[in-house]
């Protein structure tokens, strides 16, 4: 898509106001890549399997197997508790909220999604070039490309 075709091409205001409503509610997936799993477990203090174990599901999506956060019985995030108890190691899914393809092939879809998302519309603005940045940054989420073997059989997939 062009400059000239996106409708963010100026740019798109965002403020996480730390609010929850990405957080609650909905049930859903939160994937990790390796990347998230390391930071998590280190900001809680916890080994790499005991993390995968205690925090974590395991989800088949499109024919790859991932890790997805786990939620409480009310699909609130396990994390979220009045505020998010991770925010400075939150996985990259969440960094990069509300800048999802999803949210931004129109600038309709970008309006529902500040419906739900009070911090839409507010705060500063992010350049087009960093927008675009964030919805393709999607890391790897196939823990067959990241776990070794040990951990895989650890953690009873294979």
């Amino acid at each position: 898509m062009s400059d000239s075709e996106r409708f963010y091409r100026n740019g798109l205001q965002f403020e996480c106001l730390k609010c929850g409503s990405c957080c609650t509610g909905a049930p859903g997936y939160v994937y990790l890549s390796e990347e998230d799993i390391v930071s998590i477990a280190g900001f809680l203090k916890k080994d790499k399997v005991s993390f995968i174990r205690e925090y974590t599901r395991h989800v088949t999506v499109f024919g790859e197997r991932r890790l997805s956060l786990i939620e409480r019985k009310n699909y609130d995030c396990v994390f979220f508790k009045g505020i998010c108890r991770i925010y400075e190691a939150r996985p990259y899914q969440c960094r990069s909220f509300p800048f999802w393809k999803r949210h931004l092939v129109s600038e309709r879809e970008w309006k529902r999604a500040g419906k739900r998302c009070p911090g839409i519309d507010r705060g500063r603005v992010y350049p087009a070039q960093e927008i675009d940045r964030l919805a393709k940054g999607t890391p790897v989420y196939d823990i067959e490309r990241f776990l070794g073997i040990s951990d895989l059989e650890a953690l009873g997939f294979r």
